[in-house]
């Protein structure tokens, strides 16, 4: 996607076929399955189904010739994974006020197991974050939310996880928020489900970590990047050419 692009409803721009939009968007959701570096952008476009414009369109087609550029790219499970530590790794991040029309924030997030993706996540914030914190907060705690589930599931497949589960966040106060429940200022008006984070801290379920922002895989799941950052993050998220 185009670098600081963002994207609106443009009821002065000329409109197009509604149906070849749906269809596009459509195939490229189902390939986010095995291609997490188009998540953002496709969760993106995916907003204006209803009434898409010629600058929609645009930004789909990109990430079209893109795919057809890279049809050699996806998901592998490398072989070094066999002497990985059993270990659950999750990064979480949030793009602050991202929706230029509603003003919500963007959730991103990424785990990796033994060095493998496993599973990742863009999509947008039900509310509207009133602060960074708050947003990165938030986006936490669907992390959470995920890194239970998927431990619950690998211990039905009999396979011993480490605890705590380390959680990755680049933004100290949604950390400090996390960990202690004195800062009744900053979060009394958070909605009460999204502590499920802080509630999973104190248990010792989760470990919240600070990592710096050049080392946030799941800075590809909220926001458009330049091309060299870009690259470095899809490398990250373990897409690699399966030919090489």
């Amino acid at each position: 996607m185009e670098a600081n692009l963002k994207l609106e409803k443009n009821q002065n721009e000329e409109a197009v076929d509604p149906t070849m939009f749906k269809q596009i968007v459509g195939c490229l959701r189902y390939l986010c399955n095995s291609r997490p570096d188009i998540c953002f952008v496709v969760g993106l476009v995916s907003r204006f189904m209803e009434e898409p414009r010629k600058s929609h369109m645009n930004a789909a087609r990109r990430v079209l010739r893109y795919i057809a550029g890279t049809l050699e790219f996806g998901i592998l499970f490398p072989i070094s994974a066999r002497n990985a530590k059993p270990e659950i790794v999750c990064y979480s991040d949030a793009d602050w006020c991202g929706d230029k029309i509603d003003r919500r924030s963007t959730t991103g997030y990424f785990f990796k197991f033994m060095n493998a993706s496993i599973s990742w996540c863009s999509r947008k914030q039900p509310v509207v974050a009133l602060s960074s914190c708050e947003a990165e907060y938030i986006a936490g705690s669907y992390a959470a939310c995920q890194a239970l589930w998927i431990e619950s599931v690998l211990k039905e497949l009999k396979v011993d996880v480490e605890r705590p589960i380390k959680l990755q966040i680049d933004n100290k106060s949604a950390i400090n928020l996390a960990k202690n429940p004195v800062l009744h200022g900053r979060s009394k008006h958070i909605e009460t489900r999204f502590h499920f984070l802080r509630e999973q801290v104190n248990q010792g379920s989760l470990e919240v970590i600070h990592c710096a922002t050049g080392s946030q895989i799941a800075d590809a799941m909220t926001k458009s990047l330049k091309t060299d950052r870009f690259l470095s993050l899809r490398s990250s998220l373990g897409v690699f050419n399966l030919r090489n």
